[in-house]
């Protein structure tokens, strides 16, 4: 899938038409309280327990944001579509946090590194997934940690990544990858699911400046 600069994706997918039906899905707009707090309580696990710099990566309308920033971490989001973004700086107003209008394969953050990088539903979609992986171990400080969200979704043309191939991307670059397996948890997704869903958490294991420098050579 090739990034665009207009919310559009090589898929066709007009992100920014979406934008304002998003959060009517369970897991996006987290509205249910019950499925807000156990997303809440996955991410108290995922993300590091002081608080610190996130970058949340395709952070559409800034729900997941959200919820980092009201358990003290400071919020960067970025997101292809520029009418997510609004969205997501409308929802996070007066809080710690910053959107960004960007490809999240290769965010516009500079020379800012974080505490962890958060990554929902888009490692799958993206042409180079190994690139992107390289790309956002070398936006972590040392101690940081990956957290991706992923999964394979449909029976008849299903679509997404399998856990061990996610696993296999990251070994070269990770260190101890552990695997959440959220399928059987129905209140994340406010209705019972048979596909597969899951979560990684890995902290990398070169540098970032190591792997950033890789990723820029393309290796």
């Amino acid at each position: 899938m090739t990034n665009q600069s207009d919310g559009m994706t090589s898929a066709n997918v007009d992100w920014d038409a979406r934008a304002a039906s998003f959060d009517e899905e369970p897991d996006h707009g987290l509205s249910d309280p019950a499925v807000r707090r156990a997303w809440a309580g996955r991410l108290r696990g995922w993300l590091p327990g002081r608080a610190g710099d996130v970058l949340d990566l395709g952070c559409g309308t800034g729900s997941l944001s959200l919820l980092a920033s009201e358990q003290g971490h400071r919020v960067t989001g970025v997101d292809l579509s520029p009418a997510m973004v609004t969205l997501a700086r409308e929802k996070l107003a007066g809080r710690d946090a910053v959107f960004l209008v960007g490809d999240a394969a290769a965010p516009p953050v500079g020379e800012q590194r974080f505490d962890a990088v958060l990554v929902r539903h888009v490692l799958w979609a993206l042409p180079d997934p190994a690139r992107a992986l390289r790309h956002w171990c070398g936006l972590l400080r040392p101690g940081g940690r990956l957290v991706l969200v992923e999964g394979v979704w449909g029976s008849t043309d299903p679509v997404g990544i399998p856990a061990d191939r996610l696993v296999g991307l990251l070994t070269p670059i990770a260190g101890q990858v552990r695997v959440e397996r959220l399928s059987g948890d129905p209140l994340l997704w406010g209705k019972e699911v048979t596909d597969e869903r899951y979560a990684v958490v890995a902290p990398a294991r070169a540098s970032g400046q190591e792997l950033g420098e890789a990723s820029a050579a393309g290796a």
